[in-house]
Protein backbone atom coordinates (compact mmCIF):
# COMPACT_ATOMS: atom_id res chain seq x y z
CA UNK A 1 0.00 0.00 0.00
CA UNK A 2 1.62 3.38 -0.84
CA UNK A 3 1.97 5.99 1.08
CA UNK A 4 -0.46 8.47 -0.70
CA UNK A 5 -3.57 5.69 -0.50
CA UNK A 6 -2.78 5.46 3.41
CA UNK A 7 -3.35 9.68 3.25
CA UNK A 8 -6.87 8.84 1.75
CA UNK A 9 -8.23 5.70 3.84
CA UNK A 10 -11.28 5.58 5.19
CA UNK A 11 -11.70 2.38 6.28
CA UNK A 12 -9.97 -0.03 9.17
CA UNK A 13 -9.22 -2.70 6.76
CA UNK A 14 -5.56 -2.36 6.97
CA UNK A 15 -2.48 -4.18 7.72
CA UNK A 16 -0.80 -3.37 11.13
CA UNK A 17 2.30 -5.25 10.16
CA UNK A 18 2.95 -3.33 7.20
CA UNK A 19 6.16 -0.68 7.09
CA UNK A 20 4.02 1.86 5.25
CA UNK A 21 1.05 1.70 7.61
CA UNK A 22 3.01 1.81 10.32
CA UNK A 23 5.08 4.79 9.60
CA UNK A 24 2.25 7.33 8.90
CA UNK A 25 1.07 6.19 12.46
CA UNK A 26 4.17 7.29 14.06
CA UNK A 27 5.05 9.58 12.24
CA UNK A 28 1.66 11.99 12.88
CA UNK A 29 2.02 10.56 16.48
CA UNK A 30 1.40 13.51 19.46
CA UNK A 31 4.86 15.13 20.60
CA UNK A 32 5.81 12.80 23.96
CA UNK A 33 5.56 14.69 26.83
CA UNK A 34 8.99 14.28 28.82
CA UNK A 35 12.31 14.71 27.52
CA UNK A 36 13.89 10.98 28.85
CA UNK A 37 17.56 10.95 28.33
CA UNK A 38 18.30 8.62 30.06
CA UNK A 39 15.13 6.61 29.49
CA UNK A 40 15.83 3.48 27.58
CA UNK A 41 13.78 2.17 24.77
CA UNK A 42 13.49 -0.53 22.75
CA UNK A 43 11.85 -1.65 19.40
CA UNK A 44 10.71 -4.82 17.97
CA UNK A 45 11.36 -4.74 13.94
CA UNK A 46 9.73 -5.91 11.36
CA UNK A 47 10.99 -9.70 11.18
CA UNK A 48 11.23 -9.60 14.94
CA UNK A 49 14.44 -7.88 15.30
CA UNK A 50 14.73 -6.65 18.93
CA UNK A 51 17.12 -3.58 19.56
CA UNK A 52 17.80 -2.61 22.80
CA UNK A 53 19.65 0.30 24.88
CA UNK A 54 17.81 3.07 22.83
CA UNK A 55 18.11 6.59 24.13
CA UNK A 56 17.36 10.38 23.01
CA UNK A 57 18.37 13.75 23.85
CA UNK A 58 15.73 15.42 22.45
CA UNK A 59 12.08 15.42 22.03
CA UNK A 60 12.65 15.55 18.27
CA UNK A 61 15.17 13.04 18.64
CA UNK A 62 12.81 10.63 19.78
CA UNK A 63 10.14 11.27 17.11
CA UNK A 64 12.64 11.14 14.43
CA UNK A 65 14.18 7.70 15.99
CA UNK A 66 10.69 6.38 16.12
CA UNK A 67 9.60 6.95 12.48
CA UNK A 68 13.10 5.71 11.33
CA UNK A 69 12.96 2.61 13.40
CA UNK A 70 9.23 1.98 12.08
CA UNK A 71 8.71 -0.60 14.81
CA UNK A 72 6.24 -3.55 15.38
CA UNK A 73 5.99 -2.51 18.90
CA UNK A 74 8.20 -0.43 20.98
CA UNK A 75 8.64 -0.99 24.95
CA UNK A 76 9.74 1.16 27.84
CA UNK A 77 12.50 0.54 30.35
CA UNK A 78 14.25 1.75 33.74
CA UNK A 79 15.81 5.15 34.18
CA UNK A 80 19.81 4.52 34.33
CA UNK A 81 22.63 6.42 35.33
CA UNK A 82 24.17 7.08 32.00
CA UNK A 83 22.32 7.09 28.67
CA UNK A 84 21.56 3.89 27.50
CA UNK A 85 22.62 4.26 23.76
CA UNK A 86 26.22 4.76 24.98
CA UNK A 87 26.45 1.29 26.29
CA UNK A 88 28.77 -0.16 23.70
CA UNK A 89 31.27 2.61 24.68
CA UNK A 90 31.21 2.10 28.48
CA UNK A 91 33.29 -0.40 30.70
CA UNK A 92 31.10 -4.11 31.70
CA UNK A 93 29.02 -2.98 34.27
CA UNK A 94 28.91 0.36 34.24
CA UNK A 95 25.31 0.95 33.03
CA UNK A 96 22.92 0.55 35.85
CA UNK A 97 19.47 1.27 36.41
CA UNK A 98 18.60 3.25 39.14
CA UNK A 99 14.51 4.43 38.90
CA UNK A 100 11.62 2.56 37.04
CA UNK A 101 8.24 2.51 38.04
CA UNK A 102 6.78 -0.18 39.90
CA UNK A 103 5.26 -2.03 36.81
CA UNK A 104 2.52 -5.45 36.93
CA UNK A 105 1.29 -7.75 33.73
CA UNK A 106 -1.44 -9.74 33.99
CA UNK A 107 -2.22 -11.73 30.88
CA UNK A 108 -5.41 -13.54 30.43
CA UNK A 109 -3.74 -16.95 29.18
CA UNK A 110 -3.03 -17.61 32.85
CA UNK A 111 -6.80 -17.52 33.50
CA UNK A 112 -7.25 -20.49 30.02
CA UNK A 113 -8.27 -22.91 32.84
CA UNK A 114 -10.42 -21.11 34.03
CA UNK A 115 -12.26 -19.51 31.50
CA UNK A 116 -14.90 -21.25 29.62
CA UNK A 117 -15.57 -18.60 26.66
CA UNK A 118 -12.57 -18.15 25.01
CA UNK A 119 -8.71 -19.69 24.94
CA UNK A 120 -5.80 -18.94 23.93
CA UNK A 121 -4.83 -15.71 22.37
CA UNK A 122 -8.45 -14.75 21.73
CA UNK A 123 -10.45 -12.65 24.55
CA UNK A 124 -13.87 -10.92 24.16
CA UNK A 125 -16.12 -8.33 26.62
CA UNK A 126 -17.18 -11.83 28.88
CA UNK A 127 -13.78 -13.40 30.12
CA UNK A 128 -12.84 -9.64 30.51
CA UNK A 129 -14.36 -9.69 33.34
CA UNK A 130 -10.82 -11.82 35.16
CA UNK A 131 -8.88 -8.95 34.13
CA UNK A 132 -11.53 -6.83 35.91
CA UNK A 133 -11.80 -8.45 38.30
CA UNK A 134 -7.50 -8.46 38.95
CA UNK A 135 -7.52 -4.92 38.25
CA UNK A 136 -10.10 -4.27 41.37
CA UNK A 137 -8.04 -5.96 43.94
CA UNK A 138 -4.39 -5.13 42.95
CA UNK A 139 -5.84 -1.20 42.32
CA UNK A 140 -7.28 -1.42 46.17
CA UNK A 141 -4.08 -3.24 47.69
CA UNK A 142 -1.63 -0.92 45.93
CA UNK A 143 -3.49 2.33 46.73
CA UNK A 144 -4.60 1.20 50.63
CA UNK A 145 -1.69 -0.76 51.52
CA UNK A 146 1.28 0.43 50.30
CA UNK A 147 -0.84 4.34 49.85
CA UNK A 148 0.36 4.81 45.92
CA UNK A 149 -1.31 7.33 43.99
CA UNK A 150 -0.21 7.11 40.69
CA UNK A 151 -1.07 4.08 38.94
CA UNK A 152 -1.63 4.07 35.10
CA UNK A 153 -3.85 1.03 33.11
CA UNK A 154 -3.03 -0.09 30.52
CA UNK A 155 -4.84 -2.26 28.01
CA UNK A 156 -1.74 -4.58 26.44
CA UNK A 157 -3.51 -4.44 23.40
CA UNK A 158 -5.02 -8.04 22.80
CA UNK A 159 -5.40 -10.40 25.96
CA UNK A 160 -4.27 -8.56 29.11
CA UNK A 161 -3.47 -5.13 31.23
CA UNK A 162 -0.30 -3.54 32.69
CA UNK A 163 0.17 -1.44 35.71
CA UNK A 164 2.55 1.40 35.56
CA UNK A 165 3.42 3.12 39.45
CA UNK A 166 4.92 6.53 39.06
CA UNK A 167 5.03 7.48 42.77
CA UNK A 168 8.73 8.36 43.36
CA UNK A 169 8.37 5.43 46.39
CA UNK A 170 7.73 3.06 43.55
CA UNK A 171 10.38 4.79 41.37
CA UNK A 172 13.34 3.69 43.67
CA UNK A 173 12.53 0.67 44.74
CA UNK A 174 15.09 -1.90 44.10
CA UNK A 175 15.28 -5.69 42.86
CA UNK A 176 15.32 -6.95 46.56
CA UNK A 177 12.27 -4.32 47.70
CA UNK A 178 10.40 -5.18 44.68
CA UNK A 179 10.97 -8.79 44.36
CA UNK A 180 10.01 -8.46 48.14
CA UNK A 181 6.50 -6.87 47.52
CA UNK A 182 5.73 -9.42 44.57
CA UNK A 183 6.29 -12.39 47.52
CA UNK A 184 3.64 -10.61 49.40
CA UNK A 185 1.14 -9.78 46.32
CA UNK A 186 1.25 -13.68 44.99
CA UNK A 187 -1.86 -15.57 46.30
CA UNK A 188 -2.15 -18.21 43.40
CA UNK A 189 1.06 -20.16 43.05
CA UNK A 190 1.05 -23.26 40.75
CA UNK A 191 1.11 -24.81 37.03
CA UNK A 192 -2.29 -25.32 35.59
CA UNK A 193 -1.96 -29.48 36.68
CA UNK A 194 -1.23 -28.20 40.11
CA UNK A 195 -5.22 -28.27 41.94
CA UNK A 196 -4.64 -26.50 44.93
CA UNK A 197 -2.67 -23.25 44.26
CA UNK A 198 -3.89 -21.31 47.00
CA UNK A 199 -2.21 -22.11 50.25
CA UNK A 200 -2.59 -18.65 52.88
CA UNK A 201 -3.33 -19.83 55.76
CA UNK A 202 -1.40 -20.78 58.77
CA UNK A 203 -0.23 -24.36 59.20
CA UNK A 204 -3.00 -25.53 61.30
CA UNK A 205 -5.85 -23.16 59.39
CA UNK A 206 -7.46 -20.02 60.82
CA UNK A 207 -9.16 -16.56 59.38
CA UNK A 208 -7.55 -15.09 56.51
CA UNK A 209 -4.69 -12.21 56.36
CA UNK A 210 -6.94 -8.90 57.22
CA UNK A 211 -5.94 -7.75 53.46
CA UNK A 212 -6.75 -10.94 51.80
CA UNK A 213 -10.09 -10.58 53.45
CA UNK A 214 -10.57 -7.50 51.54
CA UNK A 215 -9.93 -9.23 47.92
CA UNK A 216 -12.47 -11.42 48.96
CA UNK A 217 -14.80 -9.07 50.24
CA UNK A 218 -14.00 -7.21 46.70
CA UNK A 219 -14.63 -9.90 44.77
CA UNK A 220 -17.67 -12.22 46.43
CA UNK A 221 -20.25 -9.27 46.52
CA UNK A 222 -23.22 -10.22 48.75
CA UNK A 223 -26.74 -8.42 48.63
CA UNK A 224 -26.38 -4.84 48.49
CA UNK A 225 -23.74 -4.57 46.98
CA UNK A 226 -22.97 -2.87 43.93
CA UNK A 227 -23.66 -5.32 40.88
CA UNK A 228 -20.72 -6.69 38.72
CA UNK A 229 -20.24 -8.66 36.33
CA UNK A 230 -17.01 -9.77 37.12
CA UNK A 231 -18.14 -10.92 41.19
CA UNK A 232 -17.59 -14.46 41.67
CA UNK A 233 -21.43 -15.23 41.40
CA UNK A 234 -21.74 -13.09 38.11
CA UNK A 235 -18.64 -14.71 36.44
CA UNK A 236 -17.52 -17.87 37.58
CA UNK A 237 -21.17 -19.21 38.51
CA UNK A 238 -23.40 -17.81 36.14
CA UNK A 239 -21.31 -16.45 32.96
CA UNK A 240 -18.49 -18.98 32.92
CA UNK A 241 -20.77 -21.67 34.49
CA UNK A 242 -17.09 -22.81 35.53
CA UNK A 243 -18.09 -25.70 37.60
CA UNK A 244 -21.29 -27.38 35.18
CA UNK A 245 -18.46 -30.15 33.22
CA UNK A 246 -18.19 -33.68 35.17
CA UNK A 247 -14.28 -33.06 35.56
CA UNK A 248 -14.65 -29.54 36.79
CA UNK A 249 -17.39 -30.12 39.52
CA UNK A 250 -14.84 -33.03 40.87
CA UNK A 251 -12.02 -30.53 41.23
CA UNK A 252 -14.09 -28.34 43.36
CA UNK A 253 -15.06 -30.51 45.60
CA UNK A 254 -11.50 -32.09 45.92
CA UNK A 255 -10.79 -28.57 47.09
CA UNK A 256 -13.33 -28.69 49.62
CA UNK A 257 -11.72 -32.18 50.92
CA UNK A 258 -14.01 -33.06 53.31
CA UNK A 259 -15.32 -36.49 51.86
CA UNK A 260 -17.88 -36.72 54.51
CA UNK A 261 -19.05 -33.08 53.16
CA UNK A 262 -18.61 -34.03 49.90
CA UNK A 263 -19.64 -37.39 49.25
CA UNK A 264 -23.44 -36.79 49.41
CA UNK A 265 -22.77 -33.70 46.98
CA UNK A 266 -21.08 -35.79 44.36
CA UNK A 267 -23.51 -38.94 44.41
CA UNK A 268 -26.33 -35.87 44.52
CA UNK A 269 -24.65 -34.29 41.28
CA UNK A 270 -23.88 -37.28 39.45
CA UNK A 271 -27.88 -37.61 38.98
CA UNK A 272 -28.37 -34.30 37.47
CA UNK A 273 -25.71 -33.84 35.11
CA UNK A 274 -27.42 -30.81 33.70
CA UNK A 275 -27.13 -29.19 37.16
CA UNK A 276 -25.08 -25.46 36.33
CA UNK A 277 -22.37 -23.83 38.92
CA UNK A 278 -24.67 -21.77 40.50
CA UNK A 279 -27.34 -24.34 41.55
CA UNK A 280 -23.73 -26.69 42.83
CA UNK A 281 -22.99 -23.60 44.80
CA UNK A 282 -25.62 -23.24 46.51
CA UNK A 283 -26.00 -26.74 47.22
CA UNK A 284 -22.86 -26.41 48.98
CA UNK A 285 -24.11 -23.85 51.22
CA UNK A 286 -27.05 -25.73 52.26
CA UNK A 287 -25.00 -28.82 53.09
CA UNK A 288 -22.94 -26.14 55.13
CA UNK A 289 -26.01 -25.22 57.24
CA UNK A 290 -26.97 -28.46 57.75
CA UNK A 291 -23.57 -29.19 59.66
CA UNK A 292 -22.35 -29.00 63.31
CA UNK A 293 -21.12 -24.95 63.80
CA UNK A 294 -18.18 -26.48 65.22
CA UNK A 295 -17.34 -28.26 62.44
CA UNK A 296 -18.33 -25.55 59.75
CA UNK A 297 -15.14 -23.22 59.67
CA UNK A 298 -12.62 -25.52 57.35
CA UNK A 299 -15.36 -25.81 54.60
CA UNK A 300 -15.88 -22.05 54.65
CA UNK A 301 -11.98 -21.26 54.55
CA UNK A 302 -11.62 -23.91 51.44
CA UNK A 303 -14.41 -21.74 50.14
CA UNK A 304 -12.80 -18.78 50.62
CA UNK A 305 -9.52 -20.39 49.00
CA UNK A 306 -11.68 -21.60 45.87
CA UNK A 307 -13.13 -17.99 45.22
CA UNK A 308 -9.18 -16.37 45.56
CA UNK A 309 -7.94 -19.53 43.50
CA UNK A 310 -10.95 -18.70 40.76
CA UNK A 311 -10.43 -14.63 40.77
CA UNK A 312 -6.99 -12.95 42.71
CA UNK A 313 -5.35 -11.85 40.12
CA UNK A 314 -2.58 -14.02 38.23
CA UNK A 315 0.27 -11.46 38.13
CA UNK A 316 3.57 -11.82 36.54
CA UNK A 317 5.97 -12.28 38.40
CA UNK A 318 8.97 -11.69 36.65
CA UNK A 319 7.73 -8.14 34.87
CA UNK A 320 8.02 -6.83 37.97
CA UNK A 321 10.96 -7.98 39.98
CA UNK A 322 13.87 -6.20 38.01
CA UNK A 323 14.09 -1.79 37.27
CA UNK A 324 15.74 -3.57 34.07
CA UNK A 325 13.00 -5.43 32.61
CA UNK A 326 10.59 -3.90 29.81
CA UNK A 327 7.38 -2.92 29.18
CA UNK A 328 5.00 -2.30 25.96
CA UNK A 329 4.68 1.14 26.03
CA UNK A 330 0.96 2.54 26.08
CA UNK A 331 -0.26 4.22 22.69
CA UNK A 332 1.79 1.55 21.04
CA UNK A 333 -0.03 -0.83 18.15
CA UNK A 334 -0.41 -4.56 18.94
CA UNK A 335 0.94 -6.20 15.92
CA UNK A 336 -1.33 -8.75 15.84
CA UNK A 337 -4.83 -7.32 16.36
CA UNK A 338 -4.30 -3.01 15.45
CA UNK A 339 -5.68 -2.62 18.63
CA UNK A 340 -3.66 0.94 20.39
CA UNK A 341 -2.98 0.31 23.68
CA UNK A 342 -4.74 2.57 25.47
CA UNK A 343 -4.83 3.70 29.44
CA UNK A 344 -8.05 2.40 31.23
CA UNK A 345 -9.59 3.89 33.85
CA UNK A 346 -9.60 1.41 37.36
CA UNK A 347 -13.29 2.89 38.28
CA UNK A 348 -14.35 1.61 34.45
CA UNK A 349 -12.50 -1.13 34.18
CA UNK A 350 -16.32 -3.57 33.64
CA UNK A 351 -17.12 -0.88 31.35
CA UNK A 352 -14.58 -1.56 29.11
CA UNK A 353 -14.88 -3.64 26.10
CA UNK A 354 -11.48 -4.51 24.46
CA UNK A 355 -13.25 -5.10 21.05
CA UNK A 356 -14.26 -1.76 20.88
CA UNK A 357 -10.66 0.02 21.30
CA UNK A 358 -9.56 2.37 18.57
CA UNK A 359 -7.40 0.63 15.78
CA UNK A 360 -4.46 1.87 14.03
CA UNK A 361 -6.64 1.45 10.60
CA UNK A 362 -9.54 3.20 12.25
CA UNK A 363 -7.29 6.27 13.18
CA UNK A 364 -5.30 6.95 10.40
CA UNK A 365 -8.85 7.38 8.54
CA UNK A 366 -9.93 9.31 11.54
CA UNK A 367 -6.89 11.72 11.03
CA UNK A 368 -7.60 12.04 7.43
CA UNK A 369 -11.23 13.26 8.33
CA UNK A 370 -10.09 15.58 10.69
CA UNK A 371 -7.24 17.88 9.00
CA UNK A 372 -7.86 21.56 9.34
CA UNK A 373 -5.79 24.52 7.98
CA UNK A 374 -3.11 25.92 9.67
CA UNK A 375 -2.98 30.11 10.26
CA UNK A 376 -0.66 30.20 7.40
CA UNK A 377 -2.91 27.41 5.52
CA UNK A 378 -0.76 23.94 6.01
CA UNK A 379 -3.27 21.35 6.61
CA UNK A 380 -2.90 19.74 10.12
CA UNK A 381 -4.16 16.57 11.74
CA UNK A 382 -6.04 16.70 14.86
CA UNK A 383 -6.20 14.12 17.11
CA UNK A 384 -8.96 15.78 19.72
CA UNK A 385 -11.03 14.92 16.76
CA UNK A 386 -10.53 11.00 16.85
CA UNK A 387 -11.83 8.38 18.90
CA UNK A 388 -7.93 8.32 20.55
CA UNK A 389 -8.81 11.96 22.58
CA UNK A 390 -10.08 10.28 25.92
CA UNK A 391 -7.38 8.21 26.05
CA UNK A 392 -4.75 10.96 25.21
CA UNK A 393 -6.46 12.80 28.07
CA UNK A 394 -6.15 10.38 30.81
CA UNK A 395 -2.28 9.88 29.76
CA UNK A 396 -1.86 13.72 30.46
CA UNK A 397 -4.22 14.18 33.58
CA UNK A 398 -1.56 11.12 35.03
CA UNK A 399 1.51 13.02 33.50
CA UNK A 400 0.17 16.19 35.22
CA UNK A 401 -0.61 14.46 38.84
CA UNK A 402 2.94 13.00 38.41
CA UNK A 403 4.92 16.50 37.92
CA UNK A 404 2.72 18.36 40.88
CA UNK A 405 3.66 15.26 42.88
CA UNK A 406 7.19 15.90 42.16
CA UNK A 407 6.98 19.67 42.06
CA UNK A 408 5.60 19.66 45.63
CA UNK A 409 8.00 17.25 46.81
CA UNK A 410 10.85 19.28 45.87
CA UNK A 411 9.16 22.75 47.52
CA UNK A 412 8.59 20.61 50.87
CA UNK A 413 12.53 20.05 50.92
CA UNK A 414 14.32 22.52 53.18
CA UNK A 415 16.24 24.87 52.26
CA UNK A 416 19.53 25.51 52.92
CA UNK A 417 20.42 28.77 54.84
CA UNK A 418 23.90 30.83 54.61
Amino acid sequence: MASSDLMNVDSMNVDPTQPEVLFQFYHRLPRPFENFTHREFSATLIGDVYLRYHSWNTLEEFKQGICRLNPTRFEIGAIYNLRPKDKKSLRPGALQPLLRELVFDIDMTDYDEIRTCCSGKGICKRCWGFISAAVRVLDNALREQFGYKHLLWVYSGRRGIHCWISDESAMALTDDQRRTLMSYLEVVKGSKDKLKKVNVRPPRGGPLHPALARALRLLNTVEGDQALDSSFDALILQDQNVFEPVEKWEELLKLIGDSSFTGPLSEEWSTDPDRDSKAKWKNILAHLKKREHAKRAPIMHALEDIILQHMYPRLDMEVSKHRNHLLKAPFCVHPATGRICVPVDPKAVDDFDPETVPTIGQLLAELNNSKKPDDDGTERFDWERTSLKPYVDMLQKHSQQVQTAARHARQAQPKLEY
